[in-house]
């Protein structure tokens, strides 16, 4: 076995009566982990169903005496349960080195004896384990008498070290009286250090014992009852001595006082000779005599005999204590227990080639610290996490609080902390840490666990000494703080204890010096390499965090918060946990963290729990966090969501009285970052006084308040340690409602804090005050050093384990990944003031952006087949099958993609891995994609009532269309007769047929007036001469065409009318020189407010269907003075005439391609000149056809094919359009994910580009830019490298309608030659059969009734399609424009119908995907400098650089709006109202490069746009100067990658 058989969850032990014999071993090692010294008293059922367990006694009738007087006794009786000593043994022979050495150090904590000779249960060769005692520390104070007074030193040492007198007992032939319970009563009389024959469960029958020699020391507590003054070790031989000579002659050589017990001292006997020699040597002997009544006698110098018969224990025990404390206080010999190592014919465990080689590794590398001074060790050795690395934690906490010109000190602060890392990089290469590296890198994994133990034993006995003495001065100065504090004594005195009780905690920081920080500078050489990426001399620290994952996967804590700089090195952190997961993969966790005061057995706590190896030993209380993961076991995997439990151990928290501001806002640090990891948290209270729990309370419950404002819901379970009487209900229910008051005084304290709602505890975090508190046993049952720990304590462990568990069921845990970015985001929160504020969720985010990616996804689905839904009856409604549309019909044609995509939300909903995370959010998104399809129903239901409006107004032209077509064929054929032998070519019949066209329609539309062409250009002009402006402005204005780039302007002064004596202090826009950037923001918000509600206001008027009118224009017009003319009332400002000119002119230069796109669609529909001037070439074709002498049958194919040629087309560019736009959806980079994919692709472009104007659109008008960039890509996408995926669509559509028209020929040509139609019928049925895919003009068949071969005419038709489908196949897709669906249109209705919101400091736009999405903040993962948006100091001319993620962790300020004469703090800034109170502005200390880059590529255009400089204040910082173009596009790929 090895201590990962221990470091797992198992099924908890049952507190049952008796134990199964297979259970034993695995019993008793889960009670000894958990400190429950009735381990070794486990109860045993028999396996064996031979043997019964409850005896029965047989009855006898007679009253025959002798059957009770029969001294034989019934075979059933005999005892044959296995032995407790047996147990212990036979796992201790089962186990491997390191679980040896765990279960020796878990006896000695038990108080009980360990074993020191052991004979192998085979070969009989007696063992030495000493590695397995390397780990025990034993503390006690020494009492020395110095004249009239006792002067006390307290020790501390590794057991193998410590020189102690050696006092040996062993038996001579088998005695009456137990030796190892005599043992007991000198060692410790209340408790059974050794175990004897009267403990519960002991039998005769024991085989592993006899021969083990068993040592146990006695350590004094510096009190006047302690029954020795110093150390003392105490040897015991089990069995008898006689039989295990070899042990015998070892330890009595080693022994300062042998004590032997035989049954009578007589000549002759089997141990005579023994005594003998005893009796002759120099050492003291104390002879115990069993069978002799006498006390104690002194034979003769140094030699001892004491009766045992009829005396009581106690009175031979006293005596043995006084012979014992004579005996030790003349000079005498030590014993130490690694001179065992020499002793001839002794195997000693660590003479392994495996540890051996682990030392000597550990010697090469402890060897150079031997010598020094603890407390320079680290300076020397460890320098990259003394001052640099102390220095670098306090400069980046520096960096969330900058003050003055922001962005330069920003810049500053990072040139410093990358000088720091490169000087940590120079500073990296230390003889200690290339040898401990190496030796990590190099060893097997074996000789690696040994390295590891060595080095921290060997670091252990080097401080142990020196930490011994400041430990005593710092108990010494606390026990005086605390008495002066009890006095409430605020004189000078406390203060400068204080200050010594300070600086002795300063002594003690440096020297305390263990593993765990080698392991932290191995973090640091790892951080500083990484961030000055060089391959210095040290080449091997790229693979620093595989090896330290190796090391947490078998077991080993790592630092997860460096306690002494107070910080968290993320970099290192996040590298370990990656390493966790390559090698594990992307378990799943359950993070249980612990909080409390310091001292409070946090530690001890989580080690007996979970077997743990978080350091508890004296002077080395945890410093920050630790972290350990626990694997659970495949016996209880089923119950569990998840893999490990990963354990948090933290430093404790302060006592208030103790503290200063800078240590309780470490705590508050601290705690928040734990409470935020933890799927739950312990809370560690030691006592039972309100008081002292306060401390602890006001900081926990102020760290949950803030979890609850971020969306964090962790759970908490209260551990009420050292608690005097556990059994008394009515005491524990009393201490749950002083709690329960505490917590809820707390919450409204916390409420207050936070600015949060709260009444209760339970307001903040579900919480019972009935399950969620355990009360503990104190730890000890007594009084410590000689103490065992109280079986209660343990009791109470196993209890709270098993109310983790419960819990623990019920969570789904967390991934790593999760883990690693949970960490990240907390630290990066904490590190502003505001934590709330600053609180950034990057999982969250995460797993909200792939939702809007599977958002877009259904959002199209329902577009895309709404789209076909609309082809299909707007093509219905162009052949006059369809008169309404209802809406009821639209949601049932749409049903079935609507429950498919249903179906999809809901399984993305249960079955993603986020699936607990994705719930916060399932309502809103059903909820928005149930109004995305009500969006889409009606705006088809209102496209497809115009259709119908349009085609009733029409109606007029479509009626005269048929007599159209049939006075327009006699024509051609009447003419085709009279020319068919005169007409000698093609160009003379053409001239023949263009001749006579004119006065054909002349004759045909006599009676209706054509509709004229509309002079929009002449329109405006005069509209802007009646409003009163003169002619030379407007064409002025309209030759410069400033106009069109108004809503782009960076600088408007141009614009504004200034007085020669205006009053400088009032408070409108033009008294301000120069002009503020809100007043810029507020004149083109003027702008593009008045532009959107003119466009809505002409795209109202019905010139689709009733055509234009000037008066639609002049109604804008007004409207636009009206709004000009409030705004310079409100605002107190005069605009220059050319800023109305301009505006004027934008607003109808906007609106003039709808107006004269709707007016043409009406005069094509509604004008008969238009219609006949577009059937010319038709006719033209059909009298040539004549001309020929073709057949009727041929003629009508004809106009039949041209009448599909134009349908087709029509019907294959619309079908192509959605093809196309799903392709380009599904497969173009920048369209196939969310909102966020598509600007990152956007702003590349932009980049690639470098064309500044494209830049400011995007600045003022995102939308815009993002609708051009959507437009250029489709047409490159369509005409360029992928020409041919378009061209293969369009072929494809081509070759499915000409399928689906022969398919219709076939069909129509059957039935009318099955029902012996005429062509009518043959025209009706062909129409009818293709009416839901093609829009087909009325077929006049009045000239062609004389067709009676249906076959011919399929067969013309078919031939004429070929043609038809050829040309159609390589027709240009750039005539796809001309239809009502284009794939650019599409791809802009779906991608563009998200939020465009900017941010009010620098303008970014928001990046989510949903148009509406409160509540949720709006957002951008980053900011820009506020310089491009055109943001400068007030009442100058310069620039501000700054960007906001780095203003709102700074201490300054801003003017929410231009006539503000109060600031707002930046971190304050949602108080400011809207705009900005619904922006979530992170803090965040990184900066895209991008947006650096843009800022020194444009300046100078920049500033000739905004009119403003980069100068002073405002300079550029020269880091951003060094990055290029490249470095910027790479930039928007690493960052947006992370969001």
């Amino acid at each position: 076995m090895s201590p990962a058989d221990l470091l797992k969850i198992c099924p908890p032990v049952k507190q049952i009566h008796d134990t199964s014999e297979k259970d034993l071993a695995r019993t008793f090692l889960q009670k000894l982990s958990m400190l429950d010294y009735r381990a070794r008293y486990i109860p045993v059922r028999q396996d064996d169903a031979d043997v019964s367990y409850s005896q029965t006694v047989t009855i006898s009738d007679s009253d025959d005496l002798d059957a009770l007087f029969s001294t034989s006794v019934d075979s059933q009786s005999k005892e044959c349960h296995v032995h407790p000593m047996d147990v212990q043994m036979a796992v201790f022979h089962c186990s491997d080195s390191f679980l040896k050495q765990n279960i020796i150090t878990k006896l000695s904590q038990c108080q009980y004896a360990l074993p020191l000779l052991v004979p192998d249960p085979v070969t009989k060769d007696i063992e030495c384990p000493l590695w397995t005692f390397r780990q025990i520390t034993k503390t006690w104070k020494k009492t020395k008498i110095k004249g009239d007074s006792n002067a006390i030193a307290m020790k501390t040492m590794p057991i193998c070290k410590a020189e102690t007198p050696m006092v040996f007992f062993f038996r001579l032939g088998s005695l009456p009286v137990s030796k190892s319970q005599l043992m007991n009563t000198v060692i410790n009389d209340r408790h059974s250090t050794f175990f004897h024959r009267n403990c519960p469960g002991s039998t005769k029958s024991r085989l592993l014992m006899d021969g083990v020699a068993e040592i146990a020391w006695y350590c004094p507590a510096g009190k006047p009852n302690d029954s020795f003054t110093d150390c003392i070790a105490f040897c015991n031989l089990h069995g008898d001595a006689l039989s295990f000579e070899k042990q015998r002659e070892i330890l009595i050589e080693k022994a300062s006082v042998t004590v032997v017990l035989v049954r009578t001292l007589e000549k002759g006997q089997k141990g005579t000779t023994v005594i003998s020699d005893l009796y002759r040597s120099p050492k003291p002997l104390i002879i115990l005599v069993a069978n002799n009544d006498c006390g104690a006698v002194q034979v003769k110098d140094g030699k001892y005999k004491v009766g045992l018969k009829d005396r009581s224990q106690s009175d031979v025990s006293e005596e043995l204590k006084g012979i014992i404390r004579k005996i030790l206080y003349e000079p005498h010999t030590s014993f130490q227990l690694e001179s065992m190592a020499k002793v001839p014919g002794v195997t000693v465990d660590e003479d392994d080639e495996v540890c051996q080689k682990g030392k000597s590794a550990a010697m090469k590398t402890v060897k150079m610290l031997q010598g020094m001074e603890i407390s320079k060790i680290k300076d020397t050795f460890l320098p990259c996490q003394g001052d640099l690395w102390h220095e670098w934690c306090r400069i980046n906490k520096e960096l969330y609080h900058l003050k003055g010109n922001i962005e330069m000190e920003k810049s500053h602060k990072q040139q410093q902390l990358n000088k720091i890392r490169q000087n940590q990089c120079k500073a990296s290469c230390s003889e200690l840490m290339k040898s401990f590296t190496e030796s990590l890198l190099s060893l097997p994994s074996k000789q690696k666990e040994y390295f590891l133990k060595w080095t921290q034993i060997l670091i252990d006995a080097l401080s142990t000494d020196d930490l011994s003495s400041i430990l005593q001065s710092y108990d010494e100065k606390w026990t005086e703080v605390l008495t002066l504090k009890k006095k409430h004594d605020k004189s000078d005195l406390l203060t400068s204890k204080q200050t010594e009780l300070e600086e002795i905690s300063k002594t003690l920081q440096s020297a305390t010096f263990g593993l765990e920080h080698i392991f932290r500078e191995m973090g640091q050489i790892y951080e500083a390499h990484r961030a000055v990426q060089t391959q210095n001399k040290l080449t091997s620290w790229s693979k620093y965090p595989k090896l330290a994952a190796d090391l947490m996967i078998s077991g080993h804590p790592v630092e997860l918060m460096d306690g002494d700089a107070g910080h968290v090195p993320l970099t290192w952190i996040s590298s370990l946990i990656k390493e966790l997961i390559k090698k594990l993969g992307d378990q799943r966790v359950f993070v249980l963290s612990v909080l409390g005061l310091q001292s409070s057995g946090k530690s001890t706590m989580l080690n007996a729990m979970f077997g743990l190896q978080f350091a508890v030993s004296a002077g080395r209380c945890t410093k920050g966090a630790f972290m350990q993961l626990v694997k659970v076991s495949e016996e209880v995997k089923k119950d569990f969501q998840f893999d490990y439990f990963l354990v948090v151990d933290t430093e404790g928290l302060r006592a208030l009285e103790l503290a200063g501001n800078a240590t309780l806002h470490h705590d508050n640090a601290l705690a928040t970052f734990v409470v935020g990891l933890g799927s739950l948290t312990l809370i560690n209270i030691f006592g039972e006084n309100p008081a002292e729990m306060q401390d602890v309370l006001q900081i926990v419950v102020q760290a949950f308040m803030r979890m609850k404002k971020v969306k964090l819901s962790p759970s908490c379970v209260f551990v009420h340690q050292n608690v005097t009487d556990i059994a008394a209900a009515e005491k524990n229910m009393d201490g749950k409602r002083r709690l329960q008051e505490k917590l809820d005084q707390m919450a409204q304290l916390a409420a207050k804090e936070e600015l949060c709602d709260a009444e209760c505890f339970s307001d903040i975090i579900d919480f019972d005050v009935q399950k969620d508190v355990k009360y503990f046993a104190q730890l000890w049952e007594g009084s410590p050093p000689m103490a065992p720990p109280n079986p209660g304590y343990s009791e109470s462990i196993q209890e709270l384990k098993n109310i983790i568990l419960s819990k623990a069921k019920c969570s789904p845990g967390i991934t790593l990944s999760h883990f690693n970015r949970k960490i990240q985001d907390l630290w990066k929160a904490l590190m502003n003031e505001q934590f709330v504020f600053s609180f950034k969720n990057t999982l969250e985010i995460a797993v909200y952006r792939k939702l809007e990616v599977e958002y877009g996804n259904w959002t199209w689905a329902l577009r895309s087949n709404m789209l076909v839904i609309e082809n299909q009856l707007h093509t219905r409604i162009e052949n006059g099958e369809l008169d309404k549309v209802e809406r009821s019909d639209l949601f049932k044609a749409m049903s079935e993609k609507y429950k498919e995509v249903e179906k999809d939300m809901s399984k993305y909903f249960e079955d993603d891995r986020d699936k607990e995370m994705l719930v916060q959010w399932r309502g809103r998104f059903e909820n928005k994609i149930k109004e995305f399809q009500e969006e889409l129903v009606r705006g088809v239901e209102r496209k497809l009532d115009e259709v119908i409006q349009q085609k009733k107004a029409c109606k007029k032209l479509d009626d005269k269309k048929t007599e159209f077509e049939n006075k327009l064929l006699q024509k051609s054929k009447k003419l085709a007769h009279k020319l068919k032998d005169k007409a000698k070519n093609e160009e003379e019949l053409k001239k023949r047929f263009n001749s006579v066209w004119d006065y054909w329609v002349k004759e045909l539309t006599a009676d209706a007036q054509p509709i004229q062409d509309i002079k929009l250009d002449d329109d405006q002009a005069n509209i802007l001469n009646d409003l009163g402006f003169e002619w030379n402005l407007i064409f002025e204005c309209k030759k410069n065409g400033r106009y069109k780039k108004i809503s782009e302007v960076g600088n408007y002064s141009d614009y504004i009318v200034l007085g020669k004596h205006q009053d400088t202090t009032r408070k409108g826009l033009a008294s301000q020189r120069p002009f503020e950037h809100e007043d810029q923001e507020m004149i083109r918000s003027l702008i593009n407010s008045i532009e959107k509600q003119s466009l809505d206001a002409i795209m109202s008027k019905p010139v689709a269907t009733r055509g234009y009118s000037s008066t639609y224009l002049q109604e804008v017009a007004k409207t636009v003075q009206d709004t000009v003319t409030e705004f310079e009332s409100n605002k107190k400002c005069a605009f220059k005439k050319e800023f109305r000119v301009d505006l004027l002119l934008y607003v109808f230069d906007t609106a003039c391609s709808w107006l004269s796109q709707s007016h043409k669609q009406y005069k094509t529909s509604n004008d008969a000149h238009t219609y006949l001037e577009s059937k010319k070439t038709q006719y033209y074709n059909i009298f040539s056809s004549f001309c020929k002498g073709n057949s009727s049958a041929v003629v009508f194919g004809e106009m039949i094919c041209e009448k599909l040629r134009v349908s087709i087309v029509e019907a294959v560019c619309n079908k192509v359009a959605i093809d196309l736009a799903g392709e380009m959806r599904c497969t173009f980079p920048a369209f196939n994910g969310n909102r966020l994919n598509l600007e990152k692709h956007l702003l590349k472009s932009l980049a690639e580009k470098e064309d500044f104007d494209a830049f400011i659109t995007y600045i003022r008008n995102p939308r815009k830019q993002v609708e051009a960039f959507i437009k250029e890509k489709v047409n490159a996408h369509m005409l360029g490298e992928h020409k041919d995926k378009a061209l293969n669509i369009l072929r494809k559509n081509v070759e499915d309608i000409n399928k689906l028209v022969i398919h219709a020929l076939f069909d129509t040509t059957k039935k009318v030659k099955t029902q012996r139609g005429d062509t009518d019928m043959w025209a009706k049925e062909f129409s009818s059969l293709l009416s839901d895919k093609l829009t087909l003009d009325a077929m006049s068949c009045q000239n062609f009734k004389d067709i009676k071969n249906f076959d011919f005419l399929q067969e013309t038709i078919e031939k004429g399609l070929v043609s038809i489908t050829k040309t159609i196949s390589q027709t240009s897709l750039d005539k796809m424009k001309e239809f009502r669906l284009r794939p650019d249109q599409i791809l802009i209705d779906q991608l563009c119908n998200c939020c465009w919101e900017t941010c009010p400091f620098c303008a970014a736009v928001c990046t989510n995907t949903i148009k509406d999405h409160s509540p949720e903040d709006h957002s951008v993962p980053f900011h820009r400098s506020q310089a491009i948006n055109g943001w400068h100091y007030r009442n100058t001319e310069i620039l501000c650089v700054d960007f906001c993620t780095t203003q709102v962790a700074s201490e300054g300020s801003f003017y929410p709006c231009h006539d503000s004469n109060h600031t707002i703090p930046f971190k304050k800034y949602r108080t400011a109202g809207p705009p900005y109170e619904n922006w979530s502005i992170t803090p965040d200390e990184s900066k895209l490069k991008y947006w650096t880059w843009f800022v020194c590529q444009f300046q100078e255009k920049l500033e000739n746009h905004h009119g403003l400089k980069f100068t002073q204040r405002g300079e550029i910082p020269s880091e951003w100067k060094m990055h290029d173009k490249k470095e910027a596009i790479q930039s928007l790929d690493e960052m947006y990658s992370t969001n």
